[in-house]
């Protein structure tokens, strides 16, 4: 895995089978991001069998070959979605094609697993909340910063076990590195990207909601600027936000593409979690100036301080989740509800945000 650039982050995890070989099979499509790597090893580790993989871009399909060589290549997205034996379709279009590439999905009796952000417009939305319920075919997303993240799986324990009390406030801060040169057009055309808030933002928010236990929230401010990258005008390479929770927890997050260069991995990722009986920090890609890896969960309670290094000792139970939430109809992994008001709720962030502009004064 390439720790400088997070477009390449594709953790691999340890086997988990949670079916036979055969019995959840699934096909990667539209490899626009990088993240098609984790999501697909993700699934293979618990079990899936990868069939298909379909793009219009020969490099990238060739680029997929070599980290999956069993892997069949289709010759049209039909291919794919009328094949009966395809449980599943993952993929990581252009976010702004992500929810039109899934209503075909499910229109074809697939379910649909995408990469964040999975929506860039509220019409978005209620299409896909329309054909889910028309289907009852399932919509999920890659929010990876939770999902893929060992600290943040066992954070999520140690809250349902009480270890911190009620949820009160998460504070989250999601920088990225930008690596221009090797990010792909669509990235700067604001149009296709949905805004910073929309894009890796949905991280943030898809997290508040879990580790809050919230069911919905509301967006009370939020701001996006571009305060270094003049080159790229539709770019932006700072948001933040500011949340509150139908429960009364509250949320605040920062998201930027300004980590330099220095940094031995692709962002400083850290989350926050009050509680009325404790705290838990995660430093979840580094810990920096201090060690190179990352997993580290900081927790004070009533019984102590504690640090706990979690790297390869967690696991990633997301995807053994989804696949037996697909067999068996069930919703252990992730409520489609949860999924969707996620991704509204960067939207709804994104499109309230002020502008800050570039020279303010």
């Amino acid at each position: 895995m390439d720790r400088s650039n997070g477009m390449l982050y594709a953790p691999v995890g340890k086997a988990k089978p949670v079916c036979k070989p055969g019995e959840f099979v699934f096909a990667a499509m539209s490899l626009e991001h990088g993240h098609i790597y984790g999501m697909c090893n993700g699934l293979i580790e618990a079990g899936a069998t990868l069939k298909w993989v379909y793009d219009v871009d020969p490099e990238k399909v060739a680029a997929f070959r070599k980290a999956y060589p069993n892997v069949a290549v289709a010759d049209s997205e039909a291919d794919v979605l009328e094949d009966k034996e395809v449980q599943l379709i993952a993929a990581a279009a252009i976010p702004s094609e992500r929810c039109e590439l899934g209503l075909r999905a499910m229109s074809h009796g697939k379910d649909y697993f995408t990469d964040k952000t999975p929506f860039t417009t509220l019409e978005q939305v209620q299409a896909a909340r329309v054909k889910a319920a028309e289907t009852g075919q399932k919509y999920m997303v890659y929010y990876s910063e939770r999902l893929h993240v060992e600290s943040a799986v066992h954070a999520g324990s140690l809250i349902k076990d009480g270890a911190i009390g009620r949820v009160v406030q998460v504070m989250g801060t999601g920088p990225h590195r930008l690596n221009a040169a090797s990010r792909p057009d669509w990235f700067f055309r604001h149009e296709q990207y949905g805004g910073i808030l929309c894009d890796i933002g949905s991280h943030q928010i898809e997290q508040f909601l879990y580790f809050a236990d919230c069911r919905d929230a509301k967006v009370l401010s939020s701001k996006v600027g571009n305060y270094a990258n003049p080159d790229y005008p539709e770019l932006e390479d700072f948001g933040d936000a500011t949340l509150l929770g139908d429960n009364g927890a509250t949320n605040y997050f920062r998201v930027d593409w300004l980590t330099p260069g220095g940094l031995g991995t692709w962002g400083d990722g850290r989350t926050v979690i009050l509680g009325t009986q404790g705290y838990i920090e995660l430093r979840k890609y580094i810990d920096i100036a201090r060690a190179p890896h990352g997993d580290h969960l900081y927790l004070v309670n009533g019984e102590g301080e504690f640090h706990m290094e979690l790297q390869g000792k967690v696991g990633y139970p997301f995807f053994g989740e989804l696949i037996m939430d697909c067999l068996e109809r069930t919703e252990r992994a992730m409520t489609q509800e949860h999924a969707f008001k996620a991704g509204e709720l960067c939207i709804l962030a994104q499109n309230e945000a002020v502008r800050i502009p570039a020279n303010p004064l």
